[in-house]
């Protein structure tokens, strides 16, 4: 099952109480889960060696797959450093306790109030997404990073997209030249980042990309006389959410990389860190979305209508993408017949499942949507003036705490309260 039997022995019997208490709809998380998955993770590399101050090996977590904070709080205090990607979350990743080097900003399209916030206290990795970035930076770091596009010398996934599609990452023909001109401007640490696919469960496929950034490494170190502090292979790692897929090989791409990482360093009498940024894998299975079934439609076909929409999970809307869903208290059964469990936004794809088979669902039912603790609440909206609803922590103590309120009406109108201000033709700015 996508929601691991341990998670849900944790939530199912309390959840009838959680939901009278707190309220539907609302996305929980689950602690003890979030913490397991991170000592696999450093579990899994903990046989790359590194220099005699630090590992080799670091997880950055991708803020934008679960940018609340006391989510953070949790993974900083498992080791992890933080990948964001805008200001807000460069904000998040401080106040968890991120400085320096735990920080990578990974941006695109990158505007000056951006360069600006991640040179602020005490700055961050800079990974610089497009040649023309070089001669933006403000005041070049010492660490510097580029994110490499292999063109069409790799296939991305349906998500990401073909690399030479993709808008991300400086082109392979490119690389020699963005790294010299960083040179010119006083970078003398460099590191390697890519990000070629999304929801990936072939572990082979993460082998390649490592592969991939190692020869890169050698080809632009030989070219320039550059030692490499680090790789980023991006994220990516997928997670099963349907009961049939087979969960990401975690252990042999520990020990496949490690062995890529050891043939470089007889080749090089020197290895660079190995990084990561995964988000999905790392809370995309401790988080469910729990809503409640308030009608039902029979007309062509059954709708079971619920108390959240597409606002609070835009993945199935729009991606297709799958989400298992439990009928809390009911049991499967063959005679299941199929609805379409949909919310009240005015859009026909507000829709958690299409023809899913599910036990009878009755007016007040709990439904659990597995597989919610990444890009769920994170892609939430307001279209329709729908509110984002609250979030939840169950605690490795079973107590379970609001960490985000759920939205208002007043938050929803808040930016329309402004000083009037206006401009004329002619006015003196």
């Amino acid at each position: 099952m996508p929601m691991s039997a341990a998670f849900q022995a944790r939530l199912f019997p309390l959840l009838p109480q959680i939901a009278e208490h707190f309220g539907t709809p609302f996305h929980i998380y689950d602690e003890a889960g979030i913490r397991a998955t991170a000592r696999q993770l450093q579990a899994a590399f903990a046989g790359i060696s590194g220099s005699e101050s630090e590992s080799g090996f670091r997880e950055y977590f991708a803020v934008k797959a679960l940018p609340n904070p006391r989510i953070l709080a949790i993974l900083r205090e498992m080791g992890c450093g933080f990948d964001c990607s805008s200001i807000a979350e460069l904000r998040l990743a401080r106040a968890a306790g991120g400085r320096g080097e735990d920080i990578m900003f990974t941006s695109n399209n990158t505007a000056p109030e951006e360069f600006a916030a991640a040179a602020a206290e005490g700055g961050c990795i800079l990974n610089l997404d497009d040649l023309s970035l070089v001669a933006k930076v403000p005041e070049m770091p010492e660490l510097i990073c580029l994110r490499y596009n292999p063109g069409p010398a790799r296939d991305g996934n349906s998500i990401i997209g073909n690399p030479v599609e993709a808008k991300y990452g400086v082109a392979h023909h490119q690389l020699l030249d963005a790294f010299r001109a960083a040179q010119a401007r006083g970078a003398r640490r460099f590191g390697l980042h890519t990000m070629l696919a999304s929801n990936e469960r072939d572990y082979r496929y993460m082998v390649e990309t490592v592969k991939m950034l190692l020869d890169v490494v050698e080809w632009v170190g030989a070219a320039l006389s550059i030692r490499f502090e680090f790789i980023n292979m991006g994220g990516g790692l997928g997670i099963p959410y349907r009961p049939e897929d087979a969960p990401f090989d975690l252990a042999a791409l520990g020990v496949e990389a490690g062995a890529l990482l050891e043939q470089f360093f007889r080749r090089n009498a020197y290895v660079p860190r190995l990084c990561m940024e995964s988000g999905r894998y790392m809370t995309g299975p401790h988080g469910v979305l729990v809503t409640r079934a308030i009608n039902r439609k029979d007309t062509y076909r059954t709708f079971i209508g619920v108390d959240a929409c597409m606002s609070a999970l835009m993945r199935p809307g729009m991606y297709g993408a799958y989400h298992h869903i439990d009928v809390l208290g009911k049991t499967p059964g063959p005679d299941d017949l199929p609805v379409d469990v949909v919310g009240s936004l005015c859009e026909n794809n507000d829709k958690f499942a299409i023809q899913r088979p599910l036990p009878p669902v009755a007016d007040g039912d709990l439904l659990v949507i597995h597989d919610t603790g990444a890009h769920g609440s994170a892609m939430g909206f307001n279209y329709n003036g729908k509110l984002r609803p609250q979030e939840l922590l169950l605690r490795e103590d079973g107590g379970v705490e609001l960490i985000r309120r759920a939205e208002t009406v007043e938050d929803y109108f808040a930016t329309l309260n402004f000083a009037p201000r206006q401009w004329r033709p002619g006015q003196q700015i």
